[in-house]
């Protein structure tokens, strides 16, 4: 089992860590293997209704480890990088049908920021920075960059940011809408679980349902997206945790959610 990865699973939470921090947390093949495996893991174990993914050390993801692509006895060469590695990273974040919580507790650049924007909830610590690094070296920002970002903070913001490889500070990325909240560096750990439970609490079923509408919504119609709504929405009335959260509501108690 692969090191590069930490994985602890309390209270129905995954915490997956980034664990490189000797090369603040950098990807290599390894990494990302293991980082796909850990959310299909994840995405199959029902005891696990929420999902937070950070880094260890003084950085959540400093994007590629440009030793590894520099290696000729090592490169994978860009083409698998981004079909093997990232791409699908990206694509299993938005796809597992459980909340996945961006707790960024240090830099995070170049494919790391997309990473970190890929997330449904993203949090950061008023220390933390991201910056679209890939126009400094001669790239493009790949990881789904060029897809969340305008999205995010609109098209003018996203252009420059990603032209000029602007470093972002926490208090800005929650200012444009790039993040959902900044949390002082103190009671940073202490909020992020508390938000992870908070979650892992909450009817995971409709979650799911929400996350797949909002990531419809990016390209749907509107008449698309009603109709959508509609058949999510019949079967969310169908589910358990709709039935206990009514009858919770009108015994005027917390529901007791069980995610399906």
């Amino acid at each position: 089992m692969s090191t590069t990865i930490q994985v602890k699973i309390e209270n129905k939470i995954a915490f997956i860590t980034l664990n490189r921090p000797e090369v603040f947390n950098s990807f290599n093949r390894e990494m990302a293997l293991a980082l796909q495996d850990t959310f299909d893991a994840c995405e199959a174990n029902d005891e696990v209704r929420a999902l937070v993914l950070t880094g260890n050390g003084k950085a959540f993801c400093a994007g590629q480890d440009l030793k590894e692509v520099t290696d000729p006895n090592l490169n994978p060469g860009f083409k698998k990088i981004l079909e093997e590695h990232y791409n699908p990273i990206i694509s299993k974040i938005r796809s597992i049908k459980k909340p996945v919580i961006g707790a960024i507790n240090g830099v995070a650049a170049g494919a790391g920021a997309n990473i970190a924007l890929a997330c449904d909830i993203v949090v950061a610590h008023e220390k933390v920075s991201f910056i679209q690094a890939f126009s400094l070296i001669g790239l493009v920002p790949d990881s789904g960059g060029t897809y969340f970002l305008p999205r995010l903070i609109g098209f003018q913001k996203a252009m420059a940011l990603a032209m000029l490889g602007d470093k972002i500070g926490a208090e800005e990325a929650e200012r444009l809408g790039m993040i959902y909240k900044m949390i002082p560096l103190e009671n940073f750990e202490e909020e992020v679980h508390k938000l992870a439970l908070k979650m892992a609490n909450m009817p995971t079923k409709a979650l799911g349902m929400i996350k797949e509408l909002f990531n419809k919504s990016m390209t749907n119609t509107l008449e698309e997206q009603l109709a959508m709504e509609s058949k999510y929405q019949i079967e969310a009335a169908q589910s358990k945790d709709y039935a206990e959260g009514v009858v919770a509501f009108i015994e005027k108690r917390k529901p007791n959610f069980k995610g399906n």
